[in-house]
């Protein structure tokens, strides 16, 4: 309790007993900093709104167990102040943005650069960081704690940790059928509580960091070599995997959208997939999945590292590949290849001061004309990547307006932000248009592209914006992204492909899992690692391969 008395004598700053501060803490974590907690909750017990205050009971106990646990004596401000920052950060994407904070979105945070990641630092977030975590913070700091002889304060700490975790138990238990199915069946429900969400991602996030110290690389495709076909095309094959960026299928009109975001894909020869699906909704994952032999039922971030992938296996079948990137990096992918970042000295014109994805056009085209091998080159888009997607095209190319053009998401019309995201998918299709013509101009070479999105994107609806959201419950939105092959003529006549044939199997359900057999089916790769029942090119081709 508060002593006056020696609040009096200093300086009129309270005194409180460790406990007492502890569950204050507590208390303000869960009323304030837990709006979608306290969504969620309400909604899951509708009608129900006793049963609904039990369970939110059980999870303050909860709160303080976990405070009761880490907030030890010398220890107890600084450890109080770190989850008050961590809950007044979280809460902002969570209950703001409706950003779900799991180890996945640990490890985007982890692996951000901080170009990309200053877009999301506004003045809504620094306002809500201050209000939520800044002041509460200076709170603790400001009142004294009064310390017990160590003995003493140790037996009051574990009968704290004692009584809150029977309060936990106890509260359950009033209900558990009804609760241990919540709990089962509605899993955002926890993965909502601030701060306990982002502290287990970071504990996940570090026993996999760990775990991943002992990865040993085992050798994929080491039996690759060129089939018939690509040894006596003539020529150097050029094939260019564009690795799109937070690129979603139900904005993209060569499937169905009504707006021309794609008119000058349309206007080419090429082959969309429509029902394609993404191995997860962040680059972290999606990313280096859609280039492993493993798959999304398999994949795993130590998986991923434990095994050479796409383009080692292009390399051991004599392939020179290489990494471009005009995003956060490669995700280890291109741990044994040459990697260049595009900058300003590619294209100064798309870079002001960060690049967008006409920067790699200038360099594309100088490769195209040097090139005396069979090649692969990798482009690893900007994209779409929110939320500041007015700054991911020129300018002169905003096509739909107006555009919200702040990354405060809330601050603008839903119409404002579809409108900015449109313009980006228009965008990647003059890009993608730019890189076809190019490499169809090239008489030096026998080119063809592939091109998927990493993941989709949520634009407000149902409350969700940006991506991330753990796969189980993510929206379509976030799922289906576009998926593009281009191949020119003499590819398809070098290669020995039949476009009707592969024509004919666009509409098929086809996802991240079919990339890694069906670029070296495509590229007449021969290697015991490709999956016939995952190659799209494979049965299309004339003969055998």
């Amino acid at each position: 309790m508060i002593d006056p008395t020696q609040a009096a004598g200093n300086g009129r700053r309270p005194s409180l007993s460790p406990a007492l501060l502890n569950a204050l803490v507590a208390t303000w974590l869960l009323a304030l900093c837990n709006a979608t907690f306290w969504g969620h909750l309400f909604r899951i017990f509708a009608g129900r709104t006793v049963t609904a205050l039990v369970f939110a009971g059980a999870v303050w106990a909860l709160l303080l167990l976990v405070i009761s646990l880490l907030a030890l004596r010398r220890m107890q401000k600084p450890v109080l102040v770190a989850l008050l920052m961590i809950a007044g950060v979280s809460s902002y994407y969570v209950d703001v943005l409706g950003v779900v904070i799991d180890r996945e979105m640990i490890q985007n945070a982890m692996t951000t650069t901080f170009a990309e990641s200053k877009h999301l630092i506004t003045p809504q977030f620094l306002a809500h960081v201050a209000l939520y975590g800044v002041l509460p913070s200076a709170l603790v700091l400001w009142v004294r704690i009064r310390r017990a002889p160590a003995l003493r304060a140790a037996a009051g700490a574990g009968l704290m940790l004692a009584l809150s975790a029977a309060l936990v138990a106890g509260l359950l238990f009033t209900n558990l059928k009804a609760y241990s199915t919540v709990l089962r069946a509605e899993k955002e429900l926890l993965g909502a509580v601030q701060p306990l969400a982002p502290l287990s991602g970071a504990l996940r996030y570090a026993r996999m960091m760990m775990k991943s110290t002992q990865v040993v690389l085992q050798p994929t495709g080491r039996d690759a070599g060129k089939g018939p076909y690509l040894s006596t095309a003539g020529k150097p094959v050029l094939m260019v995997i564009v690795a799109g960026e937070t690129g979603r299928a139900q904005n993209w009109s060569l499937g169905g959208y009504a707006r021309q975001t794609n008119p000058e894909l349309a206007a080419r020869d090429i082959l969309y997939f429509p029902q394609a699906t993404s191995c997860g909704t962040a680059t972290a994952t999606s990313l280096p999945c859609m280039f492993s032999p493993l798959g999304q039922a398999d994949y795993s971030y130590e998986g991923g590292l434990s095994h050479e992938n796409l383009l080692d296996v292009l390399s051991h079948a004599g392939f020179r590949v290489e990494w471009w990137d005009n995003n956060t990096g490669d995700k280890n992918i291109a741990d044994r290849i040459p990697r260049r970042t595009m900058t300003a000295a590619d294209g100064a014109d798309f870079c002001q001061p960060e690049c967008i994805d006409g920067v790699f056009l200038k360099a594309l085209a100088e490769k195209a004309a040097t090139i005396t091998e069979d090649t692969v080159i990798v482009l690893h888009q900007i994209g779409s990547h929110g939320p500041s997607d007015w700054l991911r095209y020129p300018a002169d190319r905003e096509i739909f307006a107006p555009a919200c053009k702040t990354p405060e998401l809330t601050d603008c019309t839903a119409e404002e932000i579809v409108n900015a995201y449109d313009n980006t998918i228009a965008y990647t299709d003059h890009v993608l248009a730019e890189v076809i013509d190019l490499l169809d101009g090239s008489d030096r070479v026998i080119p063809a592209l592939y091109y998927v999105s990493d993941h989709g994107e949520s634009l407000g609806e149902g409350g969700l914006y940006l991506h991330g959201t753990p796969y189980f419950m993510a929206p379509d939105n976030q799922t289906r992204v576009p998926m593009v092959i281009w191949m020119s003529e003499r590819f398809r006549a070098s290669l020995g492909l039949d476009r009707a044939c592969l024509a004919a199997r666009t509409d098929a359900p086809v996802s991240h899992d079919n990339m890694f057999s069906t670029v070296l089916g495509m590229l007449n790769v021969t290697t015991s690692a490709r999956d016939d029942a995952l190659d799209i090119a494979g049965a299309c081709r004339r003969g055998t391969g």
